[in-house]
């Protein structure tokens, strides 16, 4: 199981979701620490200035940016739709 830890920014992206999005954002998490390449979360490595992160979806809009740290650790920075990337 993959061990998170949350960046301020990211418990600050969460608060702004409504309360439904907290839910998918709940249910999509889990799934990501049983298997972070689960083909539901399209996990996808991140290019240009996001390069060493990666990303992976909560719905059709809204993604999770997030970084490796070791085999079994993830940090979570943020939190939104595509500008999150800019």
């Amino acid at each position: 199981m993959i061990e998170l830890s949350y960046k301020p920014s990211f418990l600050r992206d969460l608060k702004k979701c409504s309360p439904a999005l907290r839910e998918e954002v709940k249910e999509k998490i889990s799934l990501f620490q049983e298997d972070p390449f689960h083909a539901s979360l399209k996990t996808h490595k991140l290019k240009g200035t996001l390069k060493g992160r990666w990303s992976f979806s909560i719905n059709y809009r809204d993604r999770i940016v997030f970084r490796f740290e070791g085999k079994s650790a993830v940090v979570l920075l943020a939190i939104g739709n595509h500008s999150i990337y800019q």
